[in-house]
């Protein structure tokens, strides 16, 4: 049993703030990720559950027990938790063996506990081959199972996990990302995991945490992120998607830059900004919501990735990859749209481009 309870916790650094008011609880058995670009204070909040940081304001419970806040403070140790660090952080003179066992020996765990403990630990990280090697002589990805197994040897209550993956190659990283998740799921473990890699967060939680600036920006399932951000920054942050300012009146969007409409039977009026996914763009030969003409082509095997002209302004497409054997560039082409987003105006400059 491992519920997390934040309430109302805040952090600064003398005059910088960089967690206001975070309020949620973590159920137990949950995997949770914060998600956001450098220093918007996902890393710090993750300190705070841990108690490397005490927060400036507010309480941090675990199972109902207060661990951090005002009057109280629980150190590391005593806390029940497993952590997980960007860097490997194993001991170059140890085994992986003595690596993993390392936190059972500073508990004076018994000698058959620790050996039992660690084998079984070892096998769920697929390392029961290499117990008798030394970290110099594993990959990158075999040490950050280490790291792994040594933080579940102890049988915490909660995992943290502070961007383990950032270190690992492309495809090292894709399949400990379905090694951790298994784990998890094995383990029955609470998990809060912290990256700014938004596949991460979308093949691995059960809840997304947006946070940008010290503030969470927005909370769902990565369906309910994806597919319904809360904002412009959410709709850039998570996913390719492209930005067309407009004026949205008598039911359709004029886009700004040309003289092409989109029908909104939406509430917004005024100055707006149109936000597409590059997938929810289907090409054709025929009229589509929109016309332009095709710029360029790239085959990336699962699509075909497009960018159509329309003048002032270009869209990005993810076309199906059987297109890049019909179609030519140069050509003019159809857009059908099959979904798309709506935002005020914020002001901001950079609508109008492609974002990836």
């Amino acid at each position: 049993m491992s519920v997390i309870t934040i309430n109302q916790v805040s952090k600064s650094f003398g005059d910088v703030t960089v967690l206001k008011e975070f309020t949620q609880e973590f159920q137990d058995g949950e995997f949770i990720t914060f998600l956001g670009p450098s220093g918007c204070g996902k890393t710090t909040m993750l300190r705070i559950i841990a108690g490397f940081e005490k927060p400036t304001t507010g309480e941090v419970k675990i199972d109902g027990k207060v661990v951090s806040s005002a009057k109280v403070f629980v150190p590391p140790e005593k806390r029940e938790i497993g952590m997980v660090f960007q860097s490997y952080a194993v001991w170059p003179h140890m085994n992986v063996f003595d690596n993993v066992a390392y936190p059972l020996k500073i508990k004076k765990v018994p000698k058959d506990e620790i050996r039992r403990r660690v084998e079984d630990i070892l096998e769920v990280v697929h390392l029961d081959q290499y117990a008798e090697r030394m970290p110099s002589q594993l990959s990158g990805g075999q040490q950050q199972r280490v790291a792994l197994g040594r933080a579940l040897v102890a049988e915490p209550k909660l995992l943290l996990l502070d961007e383990p993956l950032s270190n690992l190659d492309a495809k090292l990283r894709e399949s400990m990302r379905y090694e951790i998740k298994e784990i998890q799921k094995k383990r029955k473990i609470t998990v809060v995991y912290v990256t700014h890699d938004q596949v991460e967060a979308m093949t691995m939680s059960d809840r997304v945490f947006i946070i940008n600036r010290g503030v969470i920006q927005q909370v769902g399932t990565p369906i309910e992120i994806y597919r319904h951000p809360a904002n412009q920054f959410i709709a850039d942050f998570v996913g390719k998607v492209n930005f067309l300012k407009g004026h949205a009146e008598n039911g359709a969007i004029r886009i700004k830059g040309i003289s092409q409409s989109l029908s909104y039977d939406g509430e917004l009026t005024g100055d707006v900004v149109v936000a597409i996914r590059p997938e929810n763009i289907k090409l054709t030969r025929t009229e589509g919501h929109l016309t332009g003409t095709l710029s360029s082509m790239f085959f990336l095997g699962d699509i075909n990735d497009c960018t159509v002209d329309m003048g002032e302004v270009s869209l990005r497409v993810a076309a199906e990859p059987l297109s890049y054997d019909i179609l030519e560039t140069g050509n003019k082409i159809g857009l059908m749209i099959s979904d798309f987003l709506v935002y005020p105006d914020d002001g901001r400059d950079d609508h109008n481009k492609i974002l990836t």
